[in-house]
C-alpha cells in the first residue's frame, strides 16, 4: 500500500502515460449498475459478451477483433490459446493436445506479441529455447476479462507484433467492486487412458479456482483483488514417427548414403527427385501438468481523476513425461527392396532391408520440467485537467524454465534386443507400418543421452507518456518507453555411445546382465487402433514399456559409469547470454471531421532504437569417433568467452481512417509499418555444435547478433455492418509486403580443433582394398580387423550378426572435421496477402451463430521439387471458426467447430533441407451452463469430441513424418457467487 500511495505522488513530478486501458463493460464490471427503468431489458452472459466485443471492434482506432469473457472468471474456453483462435485470422500450434502458441494472418508465433496489461511479458521454453513467442498454455483464462487483437499497428503499443498484438486484460477491483467466487472442476482426459499403466496418471484430475474483489475505504478510495486456480490435468501422447527422409536425390543416382541400392527398386524413378526413409518408430507417451496462476492487485483512487495500480502476477507450469517406444534404423546397404510411386518427387511404397540380428530398439524417457512467470508491475493514471491526462507504467517481470527431475530437462535411454532379421515400412495407409521377422533375444542398453537446460528472460519496461485533447474533436497521443531485456540460457549433454550394446561378452549375456522384467511388452493396436493402417495383419505390435528408472540404475551397475546417466549443470556445455535495450518515442494525432459522413483519421509515428550485446561459451570439437555403422559422436573440450554486439533504429509510420457510411455500417483503411525481432538463437553469439558427426562432417549453427528485425508494411481495409447490438457481418481485406526475414547461409569449413577417420588413412586403406565408400560396414570391418592397436583403432569383438565392434577415431594427418556451417543474414523478401469474412448474430429465440473464414496467400511457398536450402513462410495456412450458441435464463450451449487447413511448419526437417507439413486438422469443442440460482451455476464442458488426430507429411503425402493421436478431453464443474 505505502509503495502504492509514494508511486501515486511520483506522478505530480513525473507526468506520463502508458496504455490507458478500457474498462471491461462484462457482468460483475467495475461501477455498481443503476437501477433499471421499468421494461428495460438488462443483456448478460453470453449476449453481454457478445456486445462487448462488438463494441470493442466498432470504437477502436484500425483494425481489432477480441474475447470478452461472459462473467470474471467465466472465459469462453479453459485455454486462452482456445480462446483466440475463435477470432478470424487466429490459428493455433497445439503441444500435448493444448493450444500453447497462435499464427495470426499467416504470420507464425515469433512474430505476434502478447502483451499483459499493455506490457511486455517474457518467455522461457525450453522445448524451444530460441523462440520470443509466449506460451499462452502458461496462463490459466480464470482472471481475464478480455483479450484484444490488434492486426493493424499502433504508434503507442511496443513493435513485435507482425501479424498481430495481442493485449491480455485482468480484471481490477475498482471494476470489479465487491464480489466473490469459487469455481471446481473434474477434469477426465481420455488421452491419458490411452496408455500402458506404467505411463498414466489418475483418470480424473482437480482443477480449482477463486476470486475475491472488494473496495472500501472513503468514497471507494481502495480496491483490492486477488486470483487464483490450480489445474492439474493428466494426457497421453501416442505418436508414429519416421526419422527424416534422406534426399533429394536426382532420379538414377545410385551411390551415397540413402540413395537406392542398383538393381533393388522395382518402378524406380526415372526422372524429378526421390527420398528415402530414415528410420521408423512408434512412442507412447504419458504427460502429468500441474498449473498453477494468481494474481494479487492493490488499487488506490484518492479522487476520480487519479487511480494507481499496483499488482503481482505469478504462473508456474509443471509437467512431468513419461515415454517408450520401438523402432528399427536402416543402414540403407545393398541388401534392401523397394517399390516406389512416381512423379516429380518419387516416394516408395515400401521400403524393406534384408537384416540379420540388427537391434530393435527401444527408448526409455523420464523427465520434467518446470515454468515460471513472475510480474510486479504499477501503473498511476492522474488526469491533471479536463483536456491533459498523465500516466506512467513500470514493471519487472521474469521468466524462467528449467529441470524439474534428477536425471534431466530431456533424457533418453536406449535399448535395444539384437533380433531384428528382415524389416521394412509399408507406407500405403495414415499409419506407417513397420514389420519385421524377429528371433528373441534379451534386452540390454546401448546408446543414452541425458540432458540438462536452463534458460530465463527478465523484462524491465517503463512506458511514459500523455494524452491532450485539441479543440473539440482532436487529440495528440505521446509518450516514450524503455525496455531492457536479458536472457541467459545453459545447456549440458552427456552422451552414452554404446550402439553394439553393453552386455559383457556379447548379446548372447544380455538376459544374464539385465533384469528383463524392466521391459513390459504391450500391444501397440491398442494405442493406434483408430488410424489406417493399425490392422494390416503384417504391422509389428510389440512395444515395451521400459522403466526407466530400474533400467538405469541397471546400466550403471553393469558399465561402472554413472557419470554418463547423470547431467549436471556445473560444468555445462553451452553457456549463452543476451542484453537488449529498446528506447522508443512515440506521437500521434487523432481528430473527428465533421462531414456529411462523419470520418476519423489518426496519424501516428513511432522511433525506435535497439542496441544487442551477446556473450558465449561453448565448448569445441575435439575428437570424432565411429563407433558403430553410421555413429560418429564428436568429444568437446571447455570453449572460452566471446562477446559480440549489434544495433539497429526503424522509424515506424501509422495512419488510420474511418467513416461512417451510415449509423450502421462503418469502413476503415489502415497502413503501418510493423517489426519483428529475430529469435534470440539468431542472434545470439557463438556456434551450437551436433553431438553427432556424419559422413559429410558435423553440423554448426551461428547466430548473428547483427542481424536486423524483419519489416513489415501493412494495408488494411475493411467494412463493418452492425445491423443489431449484438449481431454484426465484416469484411476484411490485407496485404504484408515483409523484408529483412533471416534467410540461412550455408558454407563448410574446415574444423582447426578435430580430425575425422572418414577419408582418412584408413579408410583409404579400406576403399583400395574394395570397399566401396557407402559399404560402411565393410569399412569397419577392414579398418578394425587389419588395424587394431594402432593409434585411433581398438577392436572390442563382434556384433551379433558377426560384424567387427570397436572405436576409430580420428588421427593426426586425417581430413580436419567438416564444419556445415548455417548462419542468418537479412535478405529474404514476400509479400502475402488475404482476406476475412466475419458474422455474429443473434436470433430472438436465444439462438445465436458465429462463423468466420480467414483465406491467406502468399508467392513464397516452398517449392517440394527443389534441391538445397529454401526460404518460405512458416504456418500460412487458410483457418475457419464455426459457433452454435444457444442461451436462456438458465441454460448457455455453445458448439464450436475450428478447422484450419496445411500449412508448413518448418523448411529444415530433422536439420535436412526438407519441409514439413502439418495436414488440414478439425476440431469440435463444446460447452454447457446452467444457472442453478443467480449464485450458483453448473458446467460441462467437451474438447476435441471427434477425437480428430493429426498427421504430418514431407514432400508427398507418402512421405509421412508423424502421425499423432490425442483423445477428447471431459471437464464438469461447478462455480459459486458469493
Amino acid at each position: 500500500m505505502a509503495l502504492a500511495v509514494a508511486g501515486a505522488c511520483a506522478t505530480l513530478f513525473v507526468p506520463a502515460l502508458a496504455q490507458e486501458v478500457p474498462p471491461p463493460t462484462t457482468a460483475g464490471a467495475s461501477q455498481p449498475a443503476a437501477a433499471a427503468p421499468a421494461n428495460t431489458v438488462i443483456v448478460t452472459g453470453i449476449r453481454a459478451a457478445m456486445q462487448s466485443t462488438i463494441d470493442m471492434k466498432r470504437n477502436a482506432d484500425g483494425i481489432v477483433d477480441g474475447i470478452v469473457a461472459d462473467d470474471i472468471g467465466k472465459f469462453p474456453d479453459t485455454n486462452l490459446a482456445e480462446a483466440v483462435q475463435r477470432i478470424s485470422g487466429v490459428s493455433i500450434d497445439r503441444s500435448r493436445g493444448e493450444g500453447s502458441r497462435v499464427t495470426v494472418r499467416g504470420v507464425g508465433p515469433d512474430f505476434n506479441l502478447v502483451l499483459l496489461n499493455g506490457r511486455q511479458m517474457p518467455a522461457a521454453n525450453l522445448e524451444d529455447r530460441g523462440s520470443r513467442s509466449f506460451d499462452f498454455g502458461n496462463l490459466a483464462s480464470e482472471a481475464v476479462s478480455r483479450i484484444q487483437v490488434y492486426k493493424s499497428a499502433r504508434a503507442d503499443s511496443p513493435p513485435g507484433g507482425i501479424g498481430a498484438t495481442l493485449n491480455i486484460m485482468t480484471g481490477r477491483p475498482l471494476e470489479l467492486g465487491n464480489q466473490a467466487s469459487i469455481g471446481g472442476k473434474l477434469v477426465y482426459d481420455k488421452s491419458n487412458t490411452n496408455l500402458p499403466d506404467q505411463l498414466n496418471g489418475k483418470k480424473v484430475t482437480p482443477e480449482v479456482s477463486a476470486l475475491i474483489s472488494r473496495r472500501f475505504g472513503t468514497g471507494d478510495m481502495f480496491g483490492l483483488s486477488l486470483t487464483a486456480s490450480y489445474q492439474s490435468r493428466n494426457s497421453g501422447f501416442n505418436q508414429a514417427q519416421v526419422g527424416g527422409w534422406i534426399g533429394p536425390f536426382q532420379a538414377g543416382t545410385t551411390d551415397g548414403y540413402g540413395a537406392i541400392a542398383p538393381g533393388t527398386a522395382t518402378n524406380a524413378p526415372t526422372s524429378g527427385i526421390y527420398l528415402t526413409p530414415q528410420s521408423l518408430s512408434y512412442s507412447l507417451t504419458g504427460s502429468q501438468r500441474q498449473r498453477t496462476n494468481g494474481q494479487l492487485t492493490f488499487q488506490f483512487r484518492p479522487t476520480r481523476d487519479w487511480t494507481s495500480t499496483l499488482d503481482y502476477t505469478y504462473a508456474r507450469n509443471k509437467i512431468q513425461t513419461l515415454g517408450t517406444s520401438v523402432g528399427v534404423w536402416w543402414s540403407h546397404a545393398q541388401n534392401q527392396r523397394s517399390d516406389w510411386v512416381t512423379g516429380p518427387v518419387s516416394s516408395p511404397s515400401y521400403y524393406e532391408e534384408q537384416s540379420v540380428m540388427q537391434d530393435l530398439a527401444s527408448v526409455a524417457q523420464d523427465y520434467a520440467t518446470v515454468s515460471t512467470l513472475k510480474s510486479t508491475g504499477f501503473n498511476t493514471f492522474f488526469r491533471a485537467n479536463a483536456r491533459l491526462r498523465l500516466s506512467l507504467d513500470l514493471h519487472h517481470s521474469v521468466a524462467s524454465s528449467g529441470s524439474d527431475s534428477p536425471f534431466g530437462s530431456l533424457n533418453d535411454i536406449t535399448t535395444a534386443s539384437f533380433g531384428r532379421n528382415t524389416n521394412g515400412a509399408d507406407f500405403t495407409h495414415e499409419l506407417p507400418v513397420l514389420y519385421m521377422d524377429y528371433t528373441p533375444i534379451g534386452n540390454e542398453v546401448t546408446g543414452s543421452w541425458f540432458q540438462d537446460a536452463r534458460s530465463r528472460q527478465v523484462i524491465d519496461q517503463a512506458q511514459a507518456g500523455a494524452k491532450l485533447d485539441i479543440g473539440e474533436s482532436s487529440g495528440l497521443n505521446f509518450g516514450l518507453s524503455v525496455t531492457r531485456t536479458r536472457y541467459n540460457s545453459a545447456w549440458q549433454q552427456v552422451q552414452q555411445d554404446a550402439w553394439q550394446g553393453t552386455a559383457p561378452g556379447g548379446h548372447q549375456n544380455a538376459a544374464t546382465v539385465y533384469d528383463q522384467s524392466y521391459w513390459t511388452p504391450a500391444n501397440l493396436r491398442d494405442y493406434f487402433g483408430q488410424l489406417d493402417g493399425s490392422d494390416d495383419p503384417k504391422m509389428w505390435t510389440t512395444i515395451p514399456v521400459v522403466d526407466f528408472v530400474k533400467v538405469r540404475q541397471n546400466a550403471i551397475d553393469v558399465t561402472g559409469n554413472a557419470a554418463m546417466f547423470t547431467p549436471s549443470l556445473a560444468a555445462p556445455t553451452e553457456v549463452r547470454a543476451l542484453r537488449e535495450k529498446s528506447s522508443a518515442l512515440y506521437v500521434q494525432f487523432n481528430t473527428e471531421w465533421d462531414t456529411a459522413m462523419p470520418m476519423h483519421t489518426g496519424i501516428g509515428l513511432r522511433y525506435e532504437r535497439t542496441k544487442v550485446d551477446t556473450d558465449a561459451t561453448v565448448a569445441d570439437p575435439s575428437l570424432v569417433r565411429w563407433v558403430a555403422q553410421n555413429e560418429y559422436p564428436v568429444t568437446s573440450t571447455p570453449g572460452t568467452l566471446r562477446t559480440e554486439h549489434g544495433d539497429y533504429h526503424n522509424w515506424l509510420p501509422t495512419v488510420d481512417w474511418d467513416m461512417d457510411v451510415l449509423p450502421t455500417l462503418k469502413v476503415r483503411a489502415s497502413y503501418g509499418v510493423t517489426i519483428g525481432r529475430p529469435r534470440w538463437d539468431q542472434i545470439q553469439g557463438g556456434a551450437t555444435y551436433g553431438a553427432v558427426a556424419g559422413v559429410t562432417g558435423l553440423n554448426v549453427t551461428r547466430g548473428n547478433p547483427r542481424l536486423s528485425p524483419v519489416k513489415s508494411r501493412n494495408l488494411d481495409l475493411s467494412a463493418e455492418w452492425y445491423y443489431t447490438r449484438q449481431s454484426m457481418v465484416s469484411l476484411g481485406l490485407f496485404h504484408k509486403d515483409l523484408s529483412g526475414y533471416a534467410g540461412q547461409a550455408s558454407f563448410v569449413e574446415a574444423s582447426g580443433t578435430a580430425t575425422t577417420p572418414v577419408g582418412g588413412k584408413y579408410w583409404n586403406a579400406a576403399v583400395a582394398a574394395g570397399c566401396k565408400p557407402a559399404d560402411t560396414d565393410c569399412l569397419r570391418n577392414y579398418i578394425l580387423r587389419n588395424f587394431d592397436g594402432q593409434p585411433g583403432v581398438t577392436m572390442t569383438g563382434s556384433t551379433g550378426t558377426g560384424n567387427a565392434a570397436g572405436v576409430i577415431t580420428g588421427i593426426p594427418g586425417d581430413p580436419a572435421l567438416p564444419y556445415n556451417v548455417t548462419t542468418y543474414i537479412s535478405q529474404n523478401k514476400s509479400s502475402l496477402k488475404g482476406a476475412e469474412v466475419n458474422w455474429q448474430h443473434m436470433f430472438g429465440n436465444g439462438f445465436g451463430v458465429q462463423a468466420n473464414y480467414t483465406y491467406v496467400k502468399s508467392d513464397l511457398r516452398y517449392n517440394d521439387t527443389g534441391v538445397g536450402a529454401q526460404f518460405a513462410l512458416l504456418g500460412l495456412s487458410d483457418s475457419a471458426n464455426l459457433v452454435g450458441i444457444y442461451e436462456d435464463r438458465k441454460l448457455s450451449v455453445r458448439l464450436a467447430y475450428n478447422w484450419r487447413d496445411r500449412f508448413l511448419a518448418s523448411v529444415a526437417e530433422s536439420g535436412r533441407a526438407n519441409p514439413v507439413y502439418v495436414e488440414p486438422y478439425g476440431q469440435f469443442d463444446l460447452s454447457v451452463g446452467y444457472n442453478v440460482t443467480d449464485r450458483l451455476s453448473l458446467a460441462l464442458e467437451a474438447i476435441n469430441l471427434a477425437d480428430a488426430t493429426q498427421r504430418a507429411h514431407g514432400r508427398t503425402v507418402m512421405q509421412v513424418l508423424s502421425v499423432s493421436t490425442g483423445g477428447p478431453r471431459y471437464m464438469v464443474g461447478a462455480r459459486y457467487k458469493f
